[in-house]
């Protein structure tokens, strides 16, 4: 039987893209966002907001292009699979992390410049690939004359 490990989130950036840089080239980039639900208490009334933190990673061409583009508040759909890490903290404690290692994912911020602001990027083995992504426009109607 197969598995699968795959997350689609779509939230708000808690923090600028922070980067780290390695030897031969490569770069990863970390930033938390938030996703929330809404709902309202039964037994009060109150609306009530629920908001869950989620560390994302992405590497390499992924990654400038989010440290270029991101900035706390935008808004992101990040897909990828979670990944636990554990290590050792300089107090002798072992601590844990979840990540999402991000594959895929899409500005969803509207730029100030009047664009949509939305580009697709595909972490491809061989690097980044964006695809900018243009608003839908109406399908012109051909056939204006028909009765009906």
């Amino acid at each position: 039987m197969s598995t699968l490990n795959k997350v689609m989130l779509i939230g708000n950036l808690g923090d600028d893209v922070k980067m780290h840089y390695f030897e031969g080239g490569n770069c990863v980039g970390r930033f938390p966002i938030a996703t929330s639900e809404t709902y309202t208490s039964k037994q009060t009334g109150e609306r009530v907001t629920n908001t869950e933190w989620h560390n994302i990673v992405v590497r390499n061409k992924a990654a400038e292009i989010c440290e270029k583009y991101l900035k706390k508040g935008d808004k992101i759909y990040v897909e990828g699979r979670i990944k636990s890490r554990q290590w050792q903290a300089e107090d002798g404690t072992t601590r844990y992390s979840t990540e999402i290692q991000v594959q895929d994912f899409t500005f969803l911020s509207p730029k100030s410049d009047g664009g949509s602001g939305q580009q697709q990027v595909s972490n491809t083995g061989q690097g980044a690939v964006v695809t900018p992504q243009q608003p839908q426009q109406p399908a012109a109607d051909e056939n204006d004359d028909l009765p009906f």
